[in-house]
């Protein structure tokens, strides 16, 4: 599997630099770092130009960006993670591929339909590929259109047990917490809510995804500590402030794998498709609250008043995203569409995650 953690530090992409490191824990993997060339940013912008006008369907094919890499052993698997469909100029820079890998799978996280049309040149590097996945469930008939074969869906996922409060649960001393993207109406009553002392309120003062971190794995171990640290944490579908985007498609955000596997209460909205009433389909999952925020004071009160209720909920929480939403299921899922089996490390993790499990539900 390529990354690019050595040159790409941005926030948004720590989450599956995590994914990649637990792949690395339960499997034999190598990760290929790739290594930009002199003015990576602007042969990278160029070559996009090209793509968007190639008639030919070949510049996506070509590397001009990345050192040259190749291959000298041989593998059973090539996985090509790409958090955009224009990552996928990446993939070139692994010279010879096809011939040392038995099989392979591109995995294209953010893919929104609507874009599926205007994208043909992009999508021809996904022929190289065996097995196509995508992370929306809603885009997975609009390529698999498109391409002229079918295409597979594999959600996000979390660090379950960086995220889980147990064994050891902390005291939860943030009131609510709200990473990324929020409703202006729900921010604007909670900072009232927090002016007035009534609440201990976390939140963004920047535009945090794209901000470069210095190490993806403390990042992630801050973030955890926040989020199990945390009683109410904000959640919303994928890009619900940018309907120019997603033209009514209503996909699972990261927040609901993070605030899940941490044990917080979940406020917010529910995606609107079958892929969250699949994979979150336990009670009181999402506490719905107005965008406008105009009931979030009088819900946080009301659910304030219900103690057991909130450990409940909190218990439950957790204890589905170890059995559910960990990154191990997702590599399984993986394998499985590749026609490879699960390693004893994966079991092992599994096995980890059910204890960890069993320890929540009989917490006090």
């Amino acid at each position: 599997m390529f990354t690019e953690r050595g040159f790409a530090h941005n926030a948004f992409r720590c989450g599956f630099y995590e994914g990649q490191d637990v792949l690395s824990e339960v499997d034999d993997v190598d990760l290929i770092c790739l290594e930009p060339v002199k003015g990576f940013r602007l042969r990278e912008r160029l070559q996009g130009k090209l793509i968007w006008h190639d008639f030919t369907k070949r510049i996506v094919s070509k590397n001009f960006i990345f050192q040259p890499v190749k291959l000298n052993k041989e593998y059973d698997l090539f996985i090509a993670y790409c958090q955009y469909y224009r990552d996928l100029i990446h993939i070139p820079a692994l010279h010879g591929w096809k011939d040392h890998c038995k099989t392979s799978v591109c995995w294209i996280d953010e893919l929104w339909a609507a874009d599926v049309p205007n994208c043909g040149a992009w999508l021809a590097g996904l022929n190289e590929f065996d097995h196509v996945v995508l992370g929306l469930h809603g885009t997975v008939k609009a390529v698999s259109d498109a391409i002229g074969r079918t295409c597979h869906y594999v959600p996000g996922a979390v660090d379950a047990i960086r995220f889980s409060p147990y064994p050891n649960p902390p005291q939860r001393v943030v009131d609510f917490y709200s990473v990324g993207r929020i409703w202006e109406g729900i921010h604007r009553n909670l900072l009232n809510l927090a002016a007035n002392k009534e609440i201990f309120y976390i939140y963004d003062t920047f535009l945090a995804s794209d901000t470069p971190v210095k190490d993806h794995r403390k990042h992630r171990d801050m973030f955890a500590n926040f989020s199990k640290r945390s009683r109410y944490f904000f959640v919303a579908p994928g890009k619900m402030d940018l309907p120019e985007v997603t033209k009514g498609q209503s996909e699972i955000g990261a927040r609901y794998y993070e605030a899940s596997a941490a044990g917080a209460v979940m406020l917010g909205q529910i995606p609107d498709c079958g892929s969250f009433r699949n994979m979150f389909d336990w009670p009181d999952a999402v506490i719905e609250i107005q965008p406008d925020g105009s009931d979030v004071a009088k819900v946080l009160k009301h659910l304030s008043s219900q103690p057991e209720r909130l450990m409940e909920i909190s218990r439950r929480n957790a204890v589905e995203a170890l059995l559910r939403h960990d990154w191990v299921y997702r590599w399984k899922e993986i394998l499985n569409i590749a026609g490879l089996k699960s390693t004893q490390e994966m079991q092992n993790r599994q096995k980890r995650l059910k204890e960890i499990a069993e320890l929540a539900r009989n917490a006090g």
